[in-house]
């Protein structure tokens, strides 16, 4: 299908009550995701994980990097973090996929502390490799990885990515410099529902601001902000997800009101929190 009829396609569908998500159980670093949309997915968003996962059916059509690519049955996906893009179907029918969050820490632990974050530079492919691993770590969304298994998922995943990327190895790190920055993140782990200013992070690394902004990017894909942002982001769902209303899930986040919570939501996922939390209630087709 051309771009064209993909865009009129979204335009005459638009979000669907037959659209749906569903989520397994929350685990460390790793999210996992079973979706089916019919016509507009979502609007542009990026998230500070690696998204990899695969089609099971339609055409997931979607705009990174200043192309637009489709990806049909068996289809893998790889998506940098902190890298903008949307999501429709680029067909009738709608569009099925499954997809598996990463946090970029533990693809760098996996692969050496050595190592930069591997960046895969063809989003949409045909890779055995990473498709086995995926249906492996998707099949059953049912229950939590068990944390052996976890292991050897992010391990597969960090081999596969940086055979992808063999430019990863090259940078290095210093170990007093790696270490400095898993304090940033535990502190911005601990603080994430209040402001955290710049000095505090500085005096638990001994970098100055701009470094640690290089550096912990470098590290975690994204920026400290960003980073505290999301934390903010996972507590406010796992709250909705409880049943919270949208305004006490926002105060009790960090955010500053419930409009605050739902533009960074929806610019981090490309749905509003409202239709997040209904979408996930709704019933599953196909």
């Amino acid at each position: 299908m051309t771009e064209g009829a993909a865009r009129g396609l979204e335009r005459s569908c638009g979000p669907s009550p037959r659209d749906w998500i569903k989520l397994a159980p929350p685990q460390p670093g790793l999210e996992r995701l079973d979706a089916y949309f019919t016509g507009h997915a979502y609007d542009p968003h990026r998230h500070d994980t690696y998204a990899i996962g695969y089609t099971l059916s339609g055409v997931q059509c979607f705009e990174y990097r200043g192309e637009t690519v489709g990806s049909r049955r068996d289809n893998v996906i790889v998506l940098h973090p902190d890298e903008r893009h949307n999501g429709r179907s680029g067909a009738p029918g709608g569009f099925r996929y499954r997809m598996l969050y990463v946090e970029p820490r533990l693809i760098r632990e996996a692969s050496g502390e050595a190592r930069a974050l591997p960046f895969v530079r063809t989003p949409v492919s045909v890779n055995d490799r990473l498709l086995a691993v995926l249906r492996r770590a998707l099949a059953d969304l049912e229950a939590p990885i068990e944390p052996l298994a976890a292991d050897q998922v992010v391990l597969a995943l960090a081999d596969a990515l940086t055979a992808l990327d063999p430019s990863a190895g090259i940078r290095r790190d210093p170990a007093a410099s790696v270490a400095a920055l898993g304090r940033a993140r535990a502190f911005l782990d601990a603080h994430f529902d209040r402001v955290v200013a710049s000095r505090e992070l500085e005096e638990a690394t001994g970098f100055d601001r701009y470094s640690l902004a290089r550096r912990f990017r470098s590290q975690f894909g994204t920026s400290p902000y960003r980073y505290l942002l999301m934390r903010r982001l996972d507590h406010a769902r796992g709250l909705m997800r409880s049943g919270h209303a949208l305004a006490d899930a926002a105060a009790a986040s960090g955010f500053a009101d419930q409009s605050h919570m739902t533009r960074c939501f929806k610019d981090t996922y490309g749905l509003s929190p409202g239709r997040w939390r209904a979408m996930h209630s709704a019933p599953r087709e196909h």
